[in-house]
């Protein structure tokens, strides 16, 4: 059973890819407002704050420095994030430490398609980020839809199925994942 009766529904549409020395996850998921709503919980620090994994100093909206900072209780961290490109409400994309993140939102007609395009380094990671934005966007699906529950985050994540979704989204992608380290994910 999941926390609150929380079910975090079938694994996302995705897939990867890999590029010269870098690993792509392409992450497909349809949210149940407008694009112009979407672009709002993307890039104004209250809204990110309610499903994100990180925090934000300021908003995303305009190509400069930022620090992304990184909290749950128990590890705290800021990374450097640089804003590439902000076109509302359509294109978001920055980089996160070593990472670099694409956004991209259409509108469908119930909604929003959105497609991130996370890249980084190494493709074993690719499980364990597809289970964590699986995850903050059911999280983001709530709030947008009037629905709001606690940011799943940190230690939280087992609570909400992170562990199934892993091994799902490990099967899927046919790569045998790295798991974050056992004490980001306390048992307590």
């Amino acid at each position: 059973m999941y926390s609150k009766g929380f079910d975090p529904g079938p694994i996302a549409d995705i897939t990867s890819y890999i590029e010269s020395d870098r690993s792509t996850l392409v992450f497909v998921r349809h949210l149940p407002a407008g694009p112009e709503l979407v672009w709002v919980a993307l890039t104004e620090p209250t809204r990110l704050r309610l499903w994100a994994p990180f925090t934000a100093e300021r908003d995303l909206t305009s190509a400069s420095k930022i620090n992304l900072r990184i909290a749950d209780g128990v590890h705290a961290a800021d990374l450097l994030a640089i804003v590439f490109r902000a076109t509302p409400p359509t294109l978001l994309e920055y980089s996160w430490g070593t990472d670099h993140l694409t956004w991209e939102l259409a509108a469908s007609g119930t909604g929003t398609r959105l497609t991130l395009h996370h890249v980084v380094k190494n493709s074993d990671w690719l499980p364990s980020l597809a289970a964590g934005w699986h995850l903050c966007l059911a999280a983001a699906e709530r709030v947008l839809d009037g629905r709001p529950i606690e940011p799943i985050v940190g230690s939280k994540v087992r609570r909400y199925g992170w562990d199934r979704l892993y091994e799902a989204y490990e099967a899927r992608l046919g790569i045998r994942g790295t798991k974050w380290p056992d004490d980001f994910f306390p048992t307590g």
